[in-house]
């Protein structure tokens, strides 16, 4: 029989919501079916799930491969611990990596992110990372933080199979011997564009670009053609495009 939510557990849980309070305790929150299950089947180390009795019949023996605190909860106390409306499945506690350096290597694809400040936004880069097999993710200090409960709920898992680094990112940049392709609403047609084997796909903040510093850095400059009205494309569907069109050319 499992052991029941306690009370210090509960409060705990939920100052995972914090960010003050990950990186005091280096732990992070996941949430719902499928991003538990993916999380227990990373390399992601777990302190503690929290389920229902339902996920604990039908994910018994995932549950039992790992070494960590399982505990029961009703669906409504699941739901109090997190940010999801509703959860009917699980939360987990997972201890989170440390901030291990990056290199762009000759022939991969490496996505750079500066200054990228939505969660939503992060989260879904990442899932597009994973999709079209890109598995480096560097971010300037000042992008949002990839261990945000609402970045993990956006990347449906694909955090698991992507390395993100936080870095100085021209810093970074300048020590990159790849060729850096910067996004931008002035450049070369990027469906006219040949893609290397290996690079750097670099993407600015929502609302201001890229940064001077880092433009400078990048010796390609692309735009994604505009054939209706709209003002600009969100970073994420940007991204999207671009990852589309170099892997139309390369792919793996």
């Amino acid at each position: 029989m499992l052991q029941l939510l306690s009370n210090n557990k509960s409060k705990y849980i939920i100052s995972l919501q914090n960010k003050k309070q990950r990186l005091k305790s280096g732990c992070f929150l996941v949430e719902g079916e499928k991003n538990v299950v993916e999380l227990l089947q990373s390399n992601f180390k777990v302190e503690t799930v929290v389920v229902t009795a339902q996920f604990y019949e039908k994910y018994q023996l995932l549950l039992g491969q790992r070494r960590m605190e399982v505990l029961e909860a009703e669906p409504d106390q699941l739901a109090r611990l997190g940010t999801f409306e509703t959860n009917e499945a699980a939360i987990a506690v997972a201890v989170s990596k440390e901030n291990k350096g990056l290199k762009a290597l000759e022939n991969e694809w490496v996505i750079a992110l500066d200054q990228v400040r939505d969660p939503g936004n992060l989260g879904t880069i990442i899932r597009l990372a994973d999709w079209y097999g890109i598995k480096k993710i560097v971010c300037s200090i000042s992008t949002t933080e990839c261990y945000n409960p609402k970045v993990i709920a956006a990347s449906m898992g694909s955090y698991t199979r992507t390395d993100i680094y936080y870095t100085d990112l021209p810093n970074w940049l300048a020590k990159q011997n790849t060729p850096k392709f910067a996004a931008i609403m002035e450049g070369t047609n990027a469906h006219q564009i040949q893609f290397p084997q290996g690079g750097i796909l670099v993407m600015g903040n929502e609302s201001n670009g890229l940064s001077t510093e880092v433009l400078e850095l990048c010796e390609n400059k692309l735009t994604i053609p505009r054939f209706g009205e709209a003002e600009s494309l969100n970073v994420a569907m940007a991204t999207a495009v671009l990852c589309d069109g170099i892997r139309r050319q390369n792919p793996l």
